[in-house]
Formats: C-alpha cells, structure tokens, sequence
C-alpha cells in the first residue's frame, strides 16, 4: 500500500496553513493521502495573525478561527519553537519530506535610505508592532516620551501605529494586551501624531474599514488639510477602477470640510509631504523635512522644491516590510523574497530547486491583505502536486512520522504541538477572565513553553 504524501511547511501563518488546507482538499489527499508537519519558531501558531495584527482589531483576529478548523485536522502536526536555519535545515528536511514548502512571511523593517534614520528616537513599524503584540524576542519595554510624532507612510500598519500611539491605554486595556504593553501605554505622552504620505488621496494604500476606524476613538481627533484634497488624470482614473481607493477618498474628503472637534488627542493625515530628512541634535530626533510634491498627471507625485520642518522628537517608519533569508535558499536581496515560478523555488542557474517550494510573502513580498495569500497557497499547492504526479519529487530516506519526533529528540529541541496550543490558548483565556478580557497574551517564550507542556 502507498504511503501518504509527506510535505513540510515552514511557517504557520496564514500563508502557511492555507497551504496545508489546499493539500487537504486534494484528489492526493484522499488517495494516496497527505501527512503534514509545520514547523514554526514561536512557541505558538498564526503567525502575524498573533504577532502583527493590532490587539483593538479582534475582526480580523477572527481569522484565527478558520486557521483553527484546519490545524485541527489529524492529518497535520505542528512543531512550534523549532526554528529553520538553527534547529534543522534543508537537508533535514529533504530526509523526513518529498517536498517542503517555505511560508516564513515578513517580520522587519524595509530600510528607508534618508539622513537621520538612525538617530535615537527613529523606530521601525515592525519592531513597535511587536512590542504592543507581546512578541517574546523583543523588548519589554518601549519608549514613549514623544509628545508630538510622525509616522511615514500611508497602509494599514502606519493606520495601527498611529492609532496605537494616539489612544489611551484604558481604551486598549480590553484587548488581549499583555501588562507589560499596559503599563507602558500608560506612560504614553503622545498628544499629536502626524502621519505623512508621499503622494495623494487616490493613492493611499489604507482598507476604507481600517481608515474609518480612527474616527471611533472618543480621544482622537482626525484631522485632514483640504489642501491634500487633490487629483489629476491618474488619480480619477484610479478612483473611478478601485472601489476601495474611491471609499477611502471619499472619507477623507469628509474630513477635509468638517469642523475641528475638541478629543484630546489630535491625529493629522497629511498627503503630498515626501520625507527628506530626520533632523537630530545630540544625536535625538528633534523634527522631521518633508518636500512638498505635486501630482504629475498619471497619479505619481514630482518635488516642488518647497521644505517644510516639522515639530517632532520621534518617528516611525512604516514603509513596509521585509523577510529574513532563509538558509540554503536563493535570494533576491533587492524584493526580499525567494525567486520562483509557480511557487517552485527557481536557482540562480534557472532550474528549479526539487521538492522546494514558497508561498505568502516569503514568495511575493509584503504586499496585498491575508485574504489574497489563499490564492497564492493554491498555485504553490498545484505545482508541487502536479510534480509528485509526475515523479520530480525527491524520496526522502525516513518518511516516518516518528522519525521527526526521534531527530528533534536527538537535538534536544523543546517544541510544543496543537494539543500544547489549546492549553496556552486555555491558560491565556482564564488570565483574561477576572478583567472580564477575553483574554491576556503571555509574553515570555519560557513562559509560553511550560504552559503549552513542552
């Protein structure tokens, strides 16, 4: 009798488990059959689902739920706390799958080449977001002394910093924050924050949901200049073909014309400011330059020439991010991806990496929302199947199940599983019930062990 098709995944966020869900709906899945194994560094599943999505955006965080039903699958085993590159590699895995497929996402900060950057007080989005997501690799403490910030770019996760920044802490206290997150909101100063776009309206990359949201705080002030309220042939056309970038002009335009309200904490949208420089005394941030721009007809944006400096001692670059390289895998150091076709991993020599595949962002880059890395997974999954039909898989030496539970016993690798996730989920819950919070995210990695049983 044939044994069933045993594939690796790398990463189980999003991208990851809609992978393992596409194996799972195969014709392979009901014969020969599939056998599953994702491997995640943290101690617990879901990715940027757990660790990069605001704590007040439960909505999304519902995804989670659908993650669930997959991950409960017999098919499929997690291995949490084992990291690719350090705990085992490519060619660990070569021995234990026919195939392996890379879904690792995106967790740091693209670079943003303008002087300044690098003094104090100029942070990464990446690494904010993972301080209030209670990540256990960073910080526990952040630096909240600003009163008045900039935030630079114009997508969801500059929306989040800034709403993070301009809300009180009470008002996030009925999240999933953990106290450490708390208390430092609470030492929060931030009255003003200032987030810049480079361009216009038309061609702002926030969700017209997301946008909207800021205006719910009954301590944020949204204010737009009616000045940025500007579009040329480009930005009609854009409006007129995405319903969503029409939805989000709209509700800037409605900002635009109404009068300033009184909420404490005033949080300004401005377009058409480009950022040139990070200005700095003693090495601290004291202001930021931007460079007015004018749209040149096809929606893109050229300089005027014209500086203004503005009023700020910390900024936040949220320009996008960028995957880590992964070991023994080709490299486009300019995408910050893994070159392939299809999904299948493509070398420098122009063939293709056997057995291997990427999916999620890992693949494409940091761009699109969760929903759309479902398509990406089903293209990979189609690739890899159509190679195991046609005999390009590699045979891998000990596909038993057991004989990966053996290896990272060898190595004396600590991993939780999915039965370990239900009890961290149940640990953090019951954290949560004396606050009425639906839960309490726990921080520490040592912590996150020894309540999954691992």
């Amino acid at each position: 009798m044939p044994r069933p098709l045993r594939v690796a995944i790398v990463g189980s966020g999003p991208a990851g488990i809609y992978a393992a869900d596409a194996l799972l709906k195969s014709d392979v899945a009901a014969e020969p059959g599939v056998s599953i194994d994702i491997f995640e560094r943290m101690p617990a599943p879901f990715g940027l689902i757990r660790y990069g999505v605001a704590p007040d955006h439960p909505r999304i965080k519902g995804i989670i739920t659908a993650l669930h039903q997959v991950l409960d699958k017999p098919q499929i085993r997690l291995f949490g706390n084992v990291d690719y590159g350090t705990d085992l590699h490519l060619d660990d895995l070569r021995a234990f799958y026919d195939g392996v497929i890379f879904a690792t996402g995106a967790m740091a900060d693209r670079a943003l080449p303008i002087p300044g950057i690098d003094l104090d007080g100029s942070y990464g989005a990446a690494d904010f977001v993972s301080w209030y997501d209670g990540h256990p690799d960073v910080p526990r403490t952040w630096p909240l002394e600003a009163e008045k910030v900039a935030v630079l770019g114009v997508g969801n996760v500059a929306l989040d910093v800034a709403r993070i920044l301009a809300k009180t802490a009470d008002e996030l206290l009925p999240t999933e924050i953990p106290p450490n997150v708390h208390e430092g909101l609470k030492a929060n100063k931030a009255v003003e924050i200032h987030v810049f776009g480079r361009r216009g309206p038309a061609q702002a990359k926030f969700s017209p949901m997301e946008l909207r949201e800021l205006d719910h705080s009954p301590t944020i002030e949204v204010i737009v200049d009616p000045e940025d309220i500007d579009y040329d042939e480009g930005s009609i056309e854009t409006r007129r073909g995405n319903k969503q970038a029409d939805m989000v002009a709209k509700t800037l335009e409605n900002w635009a014309i109404r009068d300033v309200g009184d909420r404490p904490h005033k949080l300004f949208l401005h377009f058409f400011e480009s950022p040139t420089e990070i200005l700095g005394e003693d090495g601290k941030v004291v202001g930021l330059r931007t460079e007015r721009t004018a749209l040149d007809g096809t929606g893109n944006v050229r300089g005027t020439g014209e500086f203004k400096d503005w009023d700020v001692t910390a900024v936040y670059r949220a320009v996008g991010y960028l995957s880590d390289k992964l070991p023994k895998l080709p490299w486009d150091i300019e995408s910050g991806t893994v070159p392939d076709e299809g999904g299948r991993v493509v070398q420098e020599t122009g063939e293709h990496l056997q057995s291997t595949y990427v999916t999620g962002w890992i693949r494409r880059g940091p761009v699109g929302l969760i929903g759309h890395t479902k398509g990406d997974a089903n293209e990979t999954v189609a690739n890899l199947l159509d190679d195991f039909a046609n005999g390009r898989l590699q045979t891998p030496g000990s596909p038993e199940p057991e004989a990966v539970d053996a290896f990272l016993a060898e190595r004396g690798i600590r991993f939780t599983t999915w039965d370990g996730w239900y009890r961290l989920d149940a640990a953090e819950k019951a954290l949560g019930e004396p606050q009425g919070r639906e839960r309490v995210k726990i921080v520490e990695r040592e912590d996150m062990l020894r309540e999954s049983g691992a």
